[in-house]
């Protein structure tokens, strides 16, 4: 006989849990004795929302869905964003949630509120444990539907009376992943034949294009069709920013020369793409383009995204098929004009008396992190120039938050980012986004993590401001006042740095980036 909240975790035991990130609440209790016996270590946090991030980004990264959990009432709501981020930005997550007795919960009751109803559009699926005896069926479900593609985020709510039972039971075994089916053999021709008769055919790289092998498989297609590449935000890596056939993001160039390519094609091939993240009204206004879908999952019914081939099934495979049967290589030519004028633009540093800036900053912080390392962004007017303007080399080292967007995100990012992979991590953040969840600075502290924190300060929430001020002239509603950042830094027992020239920003990001221990940098905008 066992307690349902051992077999509860003897569950994540087995699905590979290594982190649970949370904070403790009454209804929680046995649960988490039941986690201080396990080989899964709990990271007590310091809000339920960088305990959401901190699993998004975790799932990011690793493929595997991070695990975050709270209390019920005020704990879930809090985490709801942080899941809801998830399920936008297709990141693997599983929540649990605490929860009263279910003796109470047919009335209204002290902070109990219909959770599960509450989640249920922010999530894949959930479900309350009404019973022990389903708990292997419920969590096996929740993670193989997080992790299964499109991933995303599913939620358990547990009660407390439920966590307290005993039982004689035991976790279902894992089985391999499901494996979509081979490409239609019909749609494949189709493809083929449209990108051959095409004369600008382009790429269009998202999300879906940096998970499992996909980015390796278009690598190897786009060398040998000689296709150019546009990545959205969330693709970045998945072709090197190197290649010639790269054209960086959406918005990449001084005018845009990502979009004027995008102009150009006759031809798009959308491989991972998600209308979530991009309107393709931006890039298919004229309604001229043929489009090829090739994703997990059929395209979204939408006007100016209506593709001419749907290639459903595993997107490697399908990439895999394409450059076995795609004969001519078009070549990059048609767009090496806005390529040159790409990297001209995202390689020059600033004069000395230029003012800082974020876009200026990034050649300096390029040349200070290796290939593999990771670049976490908030949410802010750095965004649009960090998804633009620096380069990415391999898929998941530039992790952006562009389905739900939520700013807050970089400072419980990096925690779990820094757990995930051996690589130098940089989080880079507003002064806005920064001070949403700065108090998670102790917990990278006290499990003495090491990365850098760039915050770029304008006392604004400048994208805000720069969007008012583009429509009517004028801003209102967006100014901000901070604290010293260096002190607040050093409260929390962090080095600080403030440079003051272009040199000392060049020299302070070598010096702090490769040195794992926890820094601050502000940049402050002229």
């Amino acid at each position: 006989m066992m307690k349902a909240s051992d077999l509860l975790v003897s569950c994540l035991e087995i699905e590979g849990v290594e982190y649970v990130f949370g904070l403790p609440g009454e209804e929680l209790e046995a649960l988490l004795f039941s986690l201080r016996d396990s080989d899964i270590q709990f990271i007590p946090v310091r809000h339920e929302q960088g305990a959401a991030f901190m699993a998004d980004v975790h799932g990011r990264l690793t493929g595997e869905a991070g695990v975050c959990l709270s209390t019920l009432g005020p704990g879930a709501t809090n985490l709801l964003t942080g899941v809801a981020d998830a399920h936008l930005d297709k990141s693997p997550l599983v929540a649990i949630t605490g929860q009263g007795g279910l003796e109470r919960l047919h009335q209204e009751s002290h902070q109990a509120l219909d959770i599960v109803h509450m989640f249920e559009p922010v999530v894949k699926w959930n479900t309350q444990i009404t019973e022990a005896e389903i708990i292997p069926e419920s969590v096996r479900k929740a993670f193989k539907l997080a992790e299964y593609e499109k991933p995303g985020a599913t939620h358990l709510e547990f009660p407390e009376d439920v966590a307290a039972q005993e039982l004689d039971a035991e976790p279902l075994p894992i089985r391999p992943r499901v494996r979509r089916a081979a490409p239609d053999e019909r749609s494949l021709a189709c493809a083929v034949e449209l990108l051959e008769d095409a004369d600008t055919p382009l790429v269009l790289a998202g999300n879906g294009a940096v998970r499992t092998s996909t980015a390796n498989r278009l690598r190897e297609l786009v060398d040998h069709a000689g296709m150019p590449v546009v990545a959205t935000y969330m693709g970045k890596g998945a072709v090197s920013d190197r290649l010639d056939n790269s054209l960086m993001t959406l918005g990449s160039g001084p005018q845009s020369e990502a979009s004027t390519a995008i102009s150009r094609a006759d031809c798009v091939l959308a491989v991972g793409y998600d209308i979530a993240e991009h309107d393709p009204r931006s890039w298919n206004t004229d309604l001229d383009k043929a489009i090829i879908h090739v994703d997990h999952e059929p395209a979204e019914v939408y006007r100016h995204y209506n593709p001419d081939v749907e290639i459903v099934a595993d997107i490697s495979t399908v990439l895999r098929e394409l450059r076995m049967h795609l004969d001519s290589a078009t070549g990059p030519e048609w767009c090496q004009d806005l390529r040159e004028r790409i990297v001209a633009d995202v390689q020059r540093t600033p004069e000395s008396d230029d003012p800082f800036s974020v876009k200026r900053t990034l050649p300096y912080l390029r040349k200070a992190m290796a290939d593999e390392d990771v670049l976490l962004s908030d949410v802010g007017s750095h965004k649009m120039a960090i998804a633009q303007s620096f380069p990415t080399y391999e898929p998941n080292t530039c992790i952006i938050s562009n389905g739900l967007a939520s700013m807050g995100i970089a400072v419980p990012g990096g925690i779990a980012a820094d757990l995930a992979t051996d690589s130098n991590v940089v989080v880079a953040t507003g002064d806005g986004g920064f001070l949403m969840n700065a108090a998670e600075i102790e917990t990278a502290t006290r499990l003495d993590l090491g990365y850098t924190i760039v915050v770029f300060n304008d006392d604004n929430y400048g994208l805000i401001s720069e969007k008012q001020l583009t429509h009517t002239g004028e801003h209102f509603g967006t100014e901000l006042t901070n604290p010293d950042f260096e002190r607040f830094a050093e409260s929390f027992g962090i080095d600080s740095y403030r440079p003051e020239t272009w040199g000392e920003v060049e020299t302070v990001l070598e010096r702090v980036v490769p040195a794992n221990e926890m820094s601050l940098v502000e940049i402050t905008l002229g």
